[in-house]
């Protein structure tokens, strides 16, 4: 990839509403800078779009001069640093409108999971989203979007209705399943590879509550939470969603206490039937071993942070996850191996393997470009990069056991949770063979330029 280290004439960006930014000017550090501090942007330009039609002048700038372009709202997926090019940050649109007879959210280009609960919840109405309410809206679904409720309800990606999208001639487009459905089928689980998204209609749920929260034990207690989740998902309806989670947490005021410090063995979970029945369901998990802490309780979704209490402030992070096909009793032994109490100083702040199946298995009645379809669990690991020197430690912590693991998996990932992109071979690794293909060819359809290049970017046929 060759980065632009020359800024074109910026005139025709005159008519953009807000900010546009150069290296050096006062507020580009901060416009910049998103939730994963691993990734350090040094775009030749920044464009702060206040709207719409910002993102379509910025992006027939791009078109008109050649810039490659990348888009960031939160930075919670900014794996990969963003090294000359424009920048456009979509983090001051984020309008919500809320059609609560329709149960359907509109949201603009920057809006975060918090906003849409926020605005939903006053109708008794929840959102597919994941893990952290901070995190964007758009990003996380043109992924696929895997959610806490997946399992019960499939990915928020099968509940859009349409976007509207700046393609990369600068044409703002509105697409549906009978509007340019290639377009409409790349947007869902192909990430932003063929436009720049502006605004997005999906389905709610009615859904006002949920049991939900996490299921502490002493990390030393971690094969045998394990070994007793891994059976407990074997025998689970829909509505139970959980993970198992290892967490090795540092010693810093922002955890609380008596989590601060500690090595964890944790079950996440989020239940959506009959209350009773989930905590009749939950039984063999509490018996697994002496539990230090239980926050499982009947909860508003929009308190649904409480569940997994991802981290609130930035951070820098190396993500990466695999998909696996099943986690039979090899596959726990070898997992413990790598990341288990015999691995005490991993340098990993957390690996998570997420029960997949039900709903996350069913087919879309909208075919779309996601391909996790076929996996029971997706592992996810976590490390946090402090310093440089800490790189190498993490990065070999994750290849060995995502290696390790390679045995029992699909062979593919999810687009959110690859991680670093690296070539386009392990870009690919996020679609079968037969869906990288048609994104290759649609993004020749709409992007033949290539000038959405950087991060998880798919390859036009033509280049």
């Amino acid at each position: 990839m060759t980065a632009i280290h020359h800024t074109p004439d910026l005139f025709a960006l005159s008519e953009i509403h807000g900010p546009v930014l150069r290296p050096g000017d006062d507020a580009y550090v901060a416009e910049v800078t998103g939730f994963n501090l691993s990734a350090r942007h040094n775009p030749d330009v920044v464009v702060g779009a206040t709207g719409t039609d910002d993102i379509v002048t910025a992006m027939r700038w791009a078109a008109a001069t050649g810039t490659p372009v990348a888009v960031q709202a939160t930075g919670h997926g900014a794996n990969f640093p963003i090294d000359g090019g424009l920048l456009i940050s979509t983090t001051r649109m984020t309008d919500v409108r809320i059609d609560p007879t329709e149960r359907t959210a509109t949201v603009a280009a920057g809006a975060r999971w918090r906003h849409v609960l926020d605005a939903a919840t006053p109708h008794g109405l929840a959102a597919l989203n994941g893990s952290s309410t901070d995190a964007g809206v758009v990003g996380y679904t043109l992924g696929g979007g895997l959610p806490v409720l997946g399992r019960a309800y499939g990915y928020a990606a099968d509940r859009v209705r349409s976007l509207q999208v700046v393609t990369c001639d600068g044409t703002l487009r509105t697409t549906d399943p009978d509007t340019e459905p290639d377009l409409f089928w790349a947007l869902r689980g192909g990430k932003g590879n063929v436009g720049v998204v502006t605004e997005l209609t999906f389905d709610l749920l009615e859904l006002p509550t949920v049991l939900g929260g996490g299921i502490y034990f002493p990390g030393e207690q971690a094969e045998a939470v394990l070994r007793t989740w891994a059976d407990w998902t074997t025998t689970l309806p829909t509505q139970m969603c959980s993970a198992y989670t290892l967490l090795r947490l540092p010693p810093i005021p922002e955890i609380p206490e008596p989590l601060r410090g500690g090595f964890w063995a944790r079950v996440a979970l989020a239940w959506t039937g009959d209350v009773q029945e989930g905590e009749n369901l939950l039984a063999p998990i509490r018996e697994a071993a002496p539990v230090v802490i239980d926050t499982v309780e009947q909860m508003p979704w929009a308190a649904m942070d409480r569940i997994y209490m991802d981290p609130q402030d930035p951070l820098p992070a190396r993500e990466a996850c695999s998909l696996l096909r099943a986690l039979p009793a090899e596959a726990v032994t070898t997992f413990l191996a790598q990341a288990g109490p015999a691995v005490p100083d991993l340098p990993l702040l957390l690996v998570e393997i997420r029960h997949m199946g039900g709903e996350l298995s069913r087919p879309a009645d909208i075919e779309d470009a996601i391909c996790a379809r076929d996996a029971s669990y997706i592992l996810e690991t976590v490390g946090v990069l402090p310093g440089p020197e800490f790189a190498a430690a993490v990065e070999a912590a994750t290849t060995a056991l995502h290696t390790a693991m390679a045995p029992y998996g699909t062979g593919h990932t999810m687009v959110n949770l690859h991680g670093t992109p690296g070539d386009e071979k392990d870009r690919a690794r996020a679609w079968t063979e037969e869906v990288y293909d048609r994104l290759a060819h649609t993004k020749e359809t709409y992007d033949p330029n290539n000038l959405l290049r950087y991060g998880h970017t798919v390859t036009p046929h033509a280049a």
